[in-house]
């Protein structure tokens, strides 16, 4: 069964329950890209008047993680998944519906075989871009994965 923006989206209320109030959605999904929004508001705002850059976060993780999750439960294997680093830089006040879209999914696949393959943890890097509704970048976050299959 296919992973679906709304059934991931049921998933992060009730696993997520602090995206979810945050306003953090899944939006489109597939195995090579998957986009999240979050729309600036009172509950996600920083004193500055923009959203704090923890809510960024975390639609930025979600758009890399939703595809790792995906992956892994496709795989039919138990594996381990975590993020060991993170960098992120801000280049614009994030105000109004942010966009993140990550495009490294083709990143997952060969970790996930490496891992089932050798018994070793393997790490990749995913990026995820974050642009407001003029489509100006407000933010980029890099994200490093692990995976390890569980013994």
């Amino acid at each position: 069964m296919a992973v679906t923006a709304g059934k991931f989206n049921t998933f992060l209320m009730f696993k997520l329950p602090s995206a979810w109030l945050c306003g953090v959605r899944v939006r489109k999904i597939s195995a090579t890209s998957c986009t999240t929004t979050v729309t600036h508001r009172w509950i996600n705002q920083n004193p500055f008047n923009s959203m704090f850059w923890a809510v960024q976060g975390m639609a930025a993780e979600l758009s890399t993680g939703t595809m790792v999750i995906d992956q892994i439960r496709n795989s039919g294997h138990k594996i381990s998944m975590l993020v060991a680093n993170n960098k992120a830089s801000f280049t614009k006040k994030a105000t109004g519906k942010i966009t993140f879209v990550c495009k490294d999914g083709d990143k997952i696949e060969e970790a996930i075989r490496a891992t089932v393959e050798t018994g070793e943890g393997q790490t990749f890097w995913m990026q995820s871009v974050g642009t407001n509704q003029d489509g100006v970048v407000v933010s980029t976050f890099d994200f490093e994965w692990t995976v390890r299959v569980k013994r």
